[in-house]
């Protein structure tokens, strides 16, 4: 059977996983296009609903062959559900993964933001924190939501290679420093000398338009960019990309 109304009360619930309210209310999150899903799913991810536009039969028959169930829909109902302009003809509604900080982390690199809120900037950190061997991604108060459509398009498939914790800054960081980390912030004040560091790390980017809060700033050895031009800063997601680069060496 094929979906042709918007009314009905699968296409309403996933509809309002574009919100980050209906997110939250359902536990799911959407993913849309090829290489976002069959990335999911290729990580092992189970969804709770696929659909499939009707004219896309090369996808039907790909779905088939793994053995997943799909619903297909109109185009309509596909651009209804979708937040694209001109979706791909394949969305899921997944469980959205537990983002509870953990007792003890892991060794390694974890990124960690603070009221980072452009979706696109986020995602950005999140797939080059995957490229370069991160650990985690620790997302403070404020900070926009990983889950979102325009996040996940913009960390390409990073978000099911990384944890992702959302947790309070000044809570976690006090605790990744008594568990050994260091704690560096990405900060205009901060020395032009890159602090030494062991093998358990932490970067702390702030936000975009008023860096690291002066509560999490204090907790952390503060490291300011050499810049040889006139420009008095960087784009966060390009600086937290030189600074995943330069502390995962």
């Amino acid at each position: 059977m094929i979906i042709t109304s918007v009314k009905n009360e699968k296409i309403k619930g996933l509809r309002s996983l574009n919100t980050r309210k209906g997110r939250r209310e359902m536990g799911l999150h959407l993913i849309e296009g090829e290489r976002l899903v069959f990335d999911a799913l290729a990580s092992g991810i189970v969804p709770d609903t696929v659909l499939v536009a009707q004219w896309n039969d090369a996808v039907k028959t790909r779905i088939e062959g793994m053995g997943i169930p799909f619903t297909e829909v109109t185009n309509e109902i596909m651009e209804a559900v979708c937040d694209t302009d001109s979706p791909q003809g394949i969305c899921a509604a997944v469980k959205t993964p537990d983002t509870t900080p953990p007792a003890k982390y892991p060794t390694g690199l974890i990124v960690a933001l603070d009221r980072i809120q452009d979706p696109g900037n986020l995602g950005t950190v999140l797939r080059t924190a995957d490229a370069f061997g991160a650990v985690g991604i620790l997302l403070g108060e404020g900070s926009a939501d990983p889950f979102s459509t325009k996040t996940m398009r913009a960390a390409m498939g990073s978000t099911y290679h990384i944890p992702i914790w959302q947790g309070v800054l000044t809570q976690e960081l006090p605790l990744l420093k008594e568990q050994g980390f260091s704690l560096v912030c990405g900060h205009l004040n901060g020395s032009e000398t890159l602090p030494a560091t062991g093998c358990s790390k932490v970067l702390v980017i702030g936000n975009e338009a008023n860096g690291a809060s002066d509560e999490v700033a204090d907790l952390c050895e503060l490291y300011r960019l050499p810049m040889k031009g006139r420009a008095e800063s960087l784009n966060a997601a390009i600086a937290a990309a030189i600074l995943i680069y330069k502390l995962s060496e």
